[in-house]
Order: structure tokens, then C-alpha cells, then sequence
């Protein structure tokens, strides 16, 4: 139930995003349960790696945390958020958007993360990898009890399912444009017919 809620979550988000381009088709049904399941079927492996990591280390486990929540942390600092109007706000949304992205991925900024969403998902692929590996070669007492071939299969299938359903997503139903001109005639503030380019991130915050 939680896997899904945060799956849910997300995918309202992008909805929400969606909505803020205006020269973007509504966000139907398809593209809701592509991203759906990319967002489920990520999430689920990565927990379940979670899971392994501390039961062969609560330290370790808490340490790569740690780790990756720093590694987010930066990421948003070098994205330049302005999701606040405060400074300490500011740092406290950062903080926050640092510990989403231990779990899952999400563009923070409006722009285009084609790169770091790869290394994203590459990255968590070789930690889960690399855990498997620990656990099928140094074969810890546990690895009995937790019936480690069907969690193993489970975690890699729903990695390779969700990745699938991410490339999925972001070659048929990823809306690729970020701002489109917008025709202004307020006599006021601006002559009739000035053409103002209005933000991706900006027009979602006026929603």
C-alpha cells in the first residue's frame, strides 16, 4: 500500500505538471498507467533493495541513505529551485526534494533531465545488483529465511519492468516541450502583440 500511494502521488504530480503546458494534450489514460507502473514497479525494487541492504547492515543501510539523500540534496541545490519565496524555506524544500529522490525520481526544475535520470537509474541498478551479489556470495544466515530467490527475482524483474515502462513513457508520452510563446496585449504593462516566453516550472506554480 505504500509503494502505491507514493507511486499515486507522483503520477498526481505529473499530472499537475501536465497541466502547466498548455500546448500539451490533457494527460489520458495510457500515459497515467505507463507512468503509473514505471513509478510502482521502481519504487518496489528499490525498497526491496532497501530491505536486503539492512538486514545484512542496519549502519550500512543508514549510511547509503545518508549518502544518497546528500547526493539529492546537491542535485536541487545545483537546480537553483525558486519554489519559495524565503531563503530558509528554500533550503527546507531542498531538504525535502533530497529525500524524495532516495525513493524515486522527479524533475524539480522544469528542465531536461534525460542525462540525469540515467545515471539516476543506473545508479540504483548497480546498488541493487551489487547487493544481490553480496547476498549469493557471501550467503548470510539469512538468506534462508527471507526466501531469497523469490525476493531476488521479485526485485530484478520489477527493475527491468519498470525501466521498461519508463522508456516507454518518455519516448511516446513525455511532453518534450518546455514553454511555448504566449501572445501578451495588456497596454499597460507591455505593447500588443509582444510575445513573452512563460516558464514551464512558473506556469505550474500558477496553477
Amino acid at each position: 500500500m505504500s509503494f502505491c500511494g507514493i507511486s499515486i502521488s507522483t503520477v498526481d504530480y505529473q499530472i499537475s505538471l501536465r497541466k502547466s503546458l498548455p500546448d500539451k494534450d490533457e494527460f489520458r489514460v495510457l500515459p497515467k498507467l505507463v507512468y503509473l507502473f514505471y513509478k510502482l514497479l521502481t519504487i518496489t525494487s528499490w525498497l526491496l533493495s532497501i530491505s536486503l541492504i539492512t538486514l545484512l547492515s542496519v549502519g550500512f543501510s543508514v549510511g547509503l541513505l545518508i549518502v544518497l539523500w546528500i547526493c539529492g540534496f546537491i542535485w536541487a541545490l545545483k537546480q537553483h529551485t525558486t519554489f519559495c519565496k524565503s531563503k530558509k524555506m528554500e533550503y527546507l524544500y531542498r531538504t525535502v526534494v533530497g529525500i524524495i529522490l532516495i525513493f524515486t525520481f522527479f524533475n524539480v526544475k522544469g528542465r531536461k533531465t534525460k542525462v540525469w535520470i540515467s545515471i539516476y537509474y543506473a545508479t540504483h541498478t548497480v546498488v541493487t545488483l551489487g547487493v544481490l551479489f553480496v547476498y549469493m556470495f557471501w550467503k548470510p544466515s539469512v538468506i534462508e529465511d527471507i526466501h531469497f530467490t523469490v525476493v531476488s527475482i521479485l526485485t530484478i524483474l520489477s527493475l527491468v519492468l519498470g525501466i521498461i515502462f519508463l522508456i516507454v513513457y518518455y519516448r511516446h508520452f513525455h511532453p518534450a516541450s518546455y514553454c511555448r510563446p504566449q501572445t501578451c496585449s495588456d497596454e499597460v504593462d507591455g505593447e500588443a502583440g509582444q510575445r513573452v516566453e512563460i516558464g514551464r516550472f512558473q506556469n505550474f506554480l500558477m496553477q
